[in-house]
Formats: C-alpha cells, structure tokens, sequence
C-alpha cells in the first residue's frame, strides 16, 4: 500500500496505530518506500472515525486520502484526486465490484455518481458497489469529529454526512477489492497482490524507457 501510495505521487502518509503500534513503528520507522511517515497512536480503541480525529492534527493538507490498512484495490489514486478536485466533493468514495459478497458494506448511486445510501454487510436486491475503504476527505469533516470518541466512519459519519446534505460521491474502480479478514483470503492476497506488485514494477520500468 505505501508503495501504491508512492507510486502515484503521494509523499506522506500518517499511520493510525493502536495494538502493536510500537511494532509498526520500529519495523518501517519514519520513512518507507519514499514515503514520510508520521504516526497517530491510539491509548484505547477508537473506531475507523475516532482513528482519523485522533489523526486530525497531523493532516497538513486540507484534503486526505484515507484507506484502511487491511485490504487493498488497485484504483486509479490519480484519478480519484482528480475526480474529488472536479466535482467539488466533500468526500469520495472508491466503490468497487460487489462479486456477489454480503459480508461487506453496499452503496447505492444515482447517474450523476452521488451517494444516495450506504448499507453495511446485508444483503441487497438492486444491483450496488462494494466500499472499498478508499476515501477522498475534506479535512475539516476529520476536524469535525469529537475527539476521543469511538465513532465508526462506515456505520455512523458517512451516513450522518448524507443526512447532512454533504456532497459524497463514488469513485467506481473495476478492480476487485482484497481484504485479509480471514485466513483463506489472507492466503489469496498473498498470490493477488505479489501479481500486482510485478505488474506495478513492469509498468514502471516501461515508463521509464
């Protein structure tokens, strides 16, 4: 992911650590495949949105691309930056194929790519996206969050933005998304994202010549 991340352009990333931060910090330091890198550490649990207030004041930029740390899509990065830039959003949503999987949080979309609803981890009849756990976000809407308080950003923010009237679009990727929440998938990302790995290098080495 850091590499994903470098690839694209990016220069820093904020790691939000809570168990075994101190491991992750030893292991990768403050700097890694090009990146620099900062760490938000958690005393107690959080939630994915008490995670990012706890990260609030190390955001430099007044956008930021967030992504959980346990699953990984091939999206275009670039791409997402500039669709979040063009539309003027509040926050974007990378959205990708759903594969038939019910274990995950759904999204429903209108034609002009707005978020009309999320759904998380139930069946749906109509056809919906996958959230991949990508997001392009206001930094004010992290700032926005109480601090200290355990707050998930799937089940309770992203929601609460839409009854709020924020503008939350879906950036829809056709990669799959690989997640590592059990250990048969944990053992499958291993050969999918050694595959990506080499395709990046190929690509890069191509762009190169």
């Amino acid at each position: 992911m850091l590499r994903q991340l470098r690839r694209h352009g990016f220069e820093r990333s904020i790691l939000a650590v809570g168990y075994q931060g101190d491991v992750i910090h030893s292991h990768f330091g403050e700097r890694s495949a090009g990146l620099q890198l900062a760490y938000a550490f958690e005393s107690r649990p959080l939630g994915t949105g008490g995670a990012l207030r706890n990260a609030a004041d190390l955001v430099q930029s007044e956008s930021v691309l967030v992504t959980n740390g346990d699953s990984y899509t091939d999206v275009d990065l670039t791409g997402l930056v500039s669709f979040y830039r063009d539309t003027n959003a509040d926050a974007c949503v990378v959205l990708a194929p759903a594969d038939g999987r019910v274990d995950c949080g759904s999204v429903l979309l209108d034609g002009s790519d707005n978020i009309t609803s999320f759904v998380e981890k139930r069946g749906l009849s109509g056809p919906a996206h996958l959230n991949a756990g990508i997001y392009m976000l206001s930094a004010r809407l992290l700032h926005d969050i109480p601090a200290g308080t355990q707050v998930s950003l799937e089940q309770q923010l992203l929601p609460e933005w839409l009854r709020e009237g924020k503008r939350v679009k879906g950036f829809i990727s056709p990669s799959r998304c690989v997640d590592i929440g059990t250990p048969e998938r944990y053992q499958s990302a291993q050969h999918l994202l050694a595959n990506a790995e080499l395709m990046a290098c190929d690509l890069q080495h191509e762009n190169q010549l």
